[in-house]
């Protein structure tokens, strides 16, 4: 099993392709020690490492730190935080880092991240990250000030194989994408997509821009009508293929029935990006173990759990 102090690049390096699974936040007692048995039932698997997310303007920032610390302390596997910036001083970001290299946390996912939905007139101009290729800038330099223990963070960005819902012009996000990765990214992680040729096109068109970094795709298996939903809004508009959506009318909202289609069809798609030679598989878990393992069964991983 891969060493929780690993830098990203070496993981990546070592185990080819990636894979790995991300979890939110639990805001209550009960929740969170559910979560960590999950985390924990999880871990048999030998995933590359677990992303933890991060709420709007930093609203979980807290809970985000307690799980990290909790994974890292006490399992083997790699964790790799969230950090968005939105709504964040430069000097909150210094000390959100400063207790994470304390922590001996080796990797950040960096990202610009949506206001608090209450602050419907955010002013982006006024922070002091206005996207997220200056909070990658910024991890840079703190690596490069020598105040990191182990070295430095390894540093992901995301990507989004059908388009960033605020940059409809597909060419600028691609600018983005790419400035992200001039600052210092080690590598992307994909928002979550359906159909793909959107991940694949997405990498191609990576490739003709220059950018030549691990690019993981992001999988969430549907596993019920209202997860189907709340996808579509964390997603920003998640699009679902007409052979998904064929599938699911069969099922007739039968939530048994809507699970098995919606493993069944993640693990085809995870199958075809194997045989595609994708960097790795991030799997997108809503906090649950059971479709991540049938899905690593189906393609003849984990057999004995």
């Amino acid at each position: 099993m891969l060493g929780a102090d690993m830098h990203i690049r070496d993981i990546l390096q070592q185990q080819k392709p990636s894979f790995s699974f991300e979890f939110f936040p639990a805001r209550t007692e009960a929740s969170a020690e559910e979560l960590y048995q999950t985390i924990r039932e999880l871990e048999p698997l030998a995933p590359s490492f677990v992303s933890i997310t991060y709420g709007a303007g930093g609203g979980t920032r807290e809970l985000t730190h307690q799980l990290v610390a909790r994974v890292k302390e006490t399992t083997a596997i790699p964790p790799i935080p969230h950090l968005t910036c939105v709504g964040h001083t430069k000097a909150e970001v210094e000390q959100i880092l400063l207790r994470y290299a304390a922590l001996g946390v080796c990797n950040i996912l960096a990202l610009r991240g949506d206001p608090p939905r209450q602050q419907v007139d955010y002013d982006w101009s006024q922070g002091d990250f206005r996207y997220a290729s200056d909070l990658v800038r910024f991890i840079r330099e703190f690596n490069e000030s020598g105040r990191h223990p182990l070295g430095g963070f390894g540093i992901g960005v995301a990507g989004f194989p059908e388009g960033h819902p605020a940059t409809p012009n597909r060419l600028l996000e691609m600018d983005h994408l790419k400035a992200k990765c001039a600052e210092g990214a080690d590598y992307i992680c994909t928002q979550l997509f359906f159909d793909n040729h959107d991940f694949l096109d997405f990498r191609d068109r990576c490739a003709l821009a220059g950018i030549d970094l691990p690019m993981i795709a992001g999988i969430m298996p549907v596993t019920s009508l209202s997860s189907m939903k709340r996808m579509a809004e964390l997603a920003a508009g998640a699009r679902y293929p007409a052979k998904l959506l064929r599938a699911l009318a069969r099922a007739h909202d039968e939530p048994e029935a809507v699970e098995k289609i919606g493993i069944h069809y993640a693990a085809q798609q995870c199958s075809e990006l194997l045989d595609e030679g994708v960097d790795g598989l991030h799997f997108y878990t809503l906090n649950k173990s059971s479709a991540t393992k049938q899905i690593y069964q189906s393609l003849g991983m984990g057999l004995g759990l």
